[in-house]
């Protein structure tokens, strides 16, 4: 080759490296099973990730694998289904149960079926993550479904289901079905169409590094059009079927979410314990947006909780969404500051429709708006607390007690309620501790 055409070639090859921001992936395709064309086959998933060079796709055909898989580089890992209509590929709990991967963020031991770490583009799609028969038990390990840690990339149209301690142990506050956490940087995770049921505390969680007076940052995440399903009313265990907390940020948009509910104690309101479960759950993470999402028979359905330690939950947007059948508390309750909530549609909520909350020091449930929501039947369409600068008109009510109530406290009604209000009612959000 003459000298000049070398010279080309080189420029060319350079120009296509900086395109891809310097790095040069040797990409390739490979499938796990045999129902897949050319490419390499291997016979278990981790194997093929251990395998293949970072940038590559691997297609899982349908099939039964009892394996634990762990992915430290940039792929996509895509579950497929044939022709011939043939069951999903399901990753399950190996014969002996799960065992410990690791340790999350906060230094808590945790079982993921799907582990990724340190990665910059990883998309888990198509996959069923069943965790039943995990045989952990005694509050040490933590099982989780799809676990991102420090890590980017797109989790969707995925099954995530029974991550669930054995009865005994469901009062433990552990057991996630998705889970994406940061300790470095604000990786940006996109959480969308997937089906997550049948967990133990939380269905989707999204969190930063809990470090005191905030602003410790956390993933970006995206959660949009998933279906979250409680396991409905118990006493074992205080769920939400959405969580984004402590630092985290991003927007939580046309999901549907159902039967989160904590049968409290009879003698909560006396011990001053008493703890709920949220559909949406903002917690010490600020400007959130909490849009079009449909949130069913749930204790609470949306809260932006401050946390006196670790920040508030200020600034969250909350519009149009539709909120049914709250039982034992507020449909919206807004327990930080500076909050909108607008063109909402609730309706059958146990205690009031929107509670401008003032007990989450140090926000003061103050300079919220909370205007042109639909809600009917409720004790209080807009229960005011004691904040200062809120707006909270115009909005429409129907077949509610008070339009408008102040204080934080009103009584319920007695054809939709399950308990009674609490002063001392906190949202349980999932945290390293073991409550």
């Amino acid at each position: 080759m003459d000298p000049a055409r070398r010279f080309a070639y080189c420029c060319l090859a350079l120009i296509a490296l900086a395109a891809f921001g310097g790095q040069a992936f040797a990409t390739t395709n490979a499938s796990v099973g045999l129902c897949a064309g050319p490419g390499t086959h291997y016979t278990t998933i981790q194997a093929a990730v251990n395998a293949v060079p970072a940038g590559s796709k691997i297609e899982v055909c349908p099939g039964t694998y009892p394996e634990q898989v762990s992915i430290a580089k940039s792929l996509t890992l895509l579950g497929i289904v044939t022709s011939s209509g043939s069951d999903a590929a399901v990753i399950v709990s190996p014969s002996n149960g799960l065992a410990q991967t690791g340790t999350d963020i906060y230094g808590g031991a945790v079982a993921a079926q799907i582990l990724v770490t340190g990665a910059s583009a990883v998309t888990i799609s198509h996959l069923t993550v069943d965790g039943s028969n995990n045989g952990l038990s005694g509050c040490l390990v933590n099982p989780i479904g799809i676990y991102y840690q420090n890590s980017a990339g797109t989790i969707t149209y995925n099954a995530v289901r029974d991550q669930l301690m054995d009865p005994a142990d469901q009062g433990c506050q552990i057991g996630l079905g998705i889970n994406v956490e940061s300790s470095t940087g604000s990786p940006a995770v996109t959480i969308s169409d997937n089906s997550v049921r049948n967990y133990d505390k939380n269905g989707i969680t999204a969190g930063g590094p809990q470090i005191s007076g905030g602003g410790g940052g956390g993933p970006v995440v995206a959660v949009s059009n998933n279906t979250v399903i409680g396991i409905g009313a118990t006493p074992a265990t205080a769920q939400n079927g959405i969580q984004i907390g402590y630092g985290a940020s991003g927007s939580v948009t046309s999901n549907d979410v159902a039967d989160d509910i904590y049968v409290n104690p009879p003698n909560c309101g006396a011990s001053g314990s008493c703890y709920g479960s949220s559909g949406i759950l903002i917690y010490a993470s600020t400007s959130v947006s909490v849009t079009n999402n449909t949130v069913e028979s749930t204790q609470l359905a949306i809260v932006p909780a401050t946390d006196n330690t670790y920040g508030t939950a200020d600034d969250t947007v909350i519009t149009s969404n539709r909120i049914g059948g709250t039982q034992n508390y507020d449909s919206i309750d807004l327990c930080s500051d500076g909050n909108k909530a607008e063109s909402n549609v609730i309706y059958g909520s146990a205690q009031s429709g929107v509670h401008i909350d003032d007990e989450c020091p140090p926000s003061t449930g103050s300079n919220n708006m909370v205007t042109k929501n639909i809600i009917n039947e409720a004790c209080a369409g807009v229960l005011l607390g004691s904040g200062s600068g809120n707006t909270y008109s115009p909005n429409t009510f129907a077949n509610v007690t008070n339009t408008t109530l102040a204080g934080d406290a009103c009584s319920p009604l007695a054809e939709v309620k399950t308990g009674e209000k609490h002063s001392s009612f906190r949202p349980s959000p999932r945290k390293p501790s073991r409550e």
